[in-house]
């Protein structure tokens, strides 16, 4: 099967932890910055890292609209801890003085960010998810928890009852950090949901 390019968004935390566990499944990978970067993508990772950086960047680099016109094309996304949060139409926890935090509103969720507290706090659990045999080693850094989904939301796997990894149609969502560990079966999920993408103009 040809595997097909992949963008990650480069503008701040783990992306290239996505990026090499993405070339070493076989996947073309493009280092996303500015708009035109987004031509010939079929995917697109946003990385962990910090939400309302990130958030900035993405306003100063004019990439809100066409990282969603990119997905209303057909591309797929997956959203990793701070991009789970972009990918969010309802964002909690966003301190005072950043106002409403900018978000793509593409995923039916609601997001409360740092639910499971600070960096100090981090761990590493092995977590049931939907569709695989084994347990998948999920590290928690930071991390947001998906309070509530929408009728079209797939949770995918829940920790201490809280929904940290859900899908919706070519959208992903996870709290936690797939990148750092060596499992690559999520980055096998993500990749199978850009093989299935058809996208117009691409």
């Amino acid at each position: 099967m040809t595997q097909p390019t992949l963008g990650v968004l480069a503008l701040q935390g783990a992306f290239r932890e996505h990026r090499q566990r993405s070339e070493t499944l076989g996947a073309t990978v493009q280092e996303v910055r500015l708009p035109a970067d987004l031509r010939g993508l079929s995917g697109l990772i946003i990385p962990g890292g910090e939400s309302t950086t990130m958030a900035r960047l993405m306003t100063d680099y004019a990439l809100w609209q066409p990282v969603r016109d990119f997905y209303a094309r057909g591309g797929a996304i997956w959203g990793t801890c701070a991009g789970a949060i972009l990918l969010a139409r309802d964002i909690q926890g966003a301190p005072p003085q950043f106002g409403v935090q900018d978000s793509l509103n593409l995923m039916d969720i609601q997001i409360r960010r740092n639910a499971f507290g600070r960096q100090v706090d981090s761990f590493t659990t092995p977590l049931t998810v939907t569709g695989l045999v084994q347990p998948f080693p999920a590290v928690f850094i930071r991390a947001p928890v998906i309070e509530s989904v929408g009728e079209g939301v797939e949770i995918l796997a829940e920790h201490s009852g809280q929904v940290v990894l859900a899908r919706q149609g070519r959208l992903l969502a996870s709290s936690f950090h797939p990148e750092l560990t060596p499992d690559p079966r999520l980055h096998e999920l993500f990749l199978s949901l850009v093989n299935a993408t058809v996208l117009e103009n691409a």
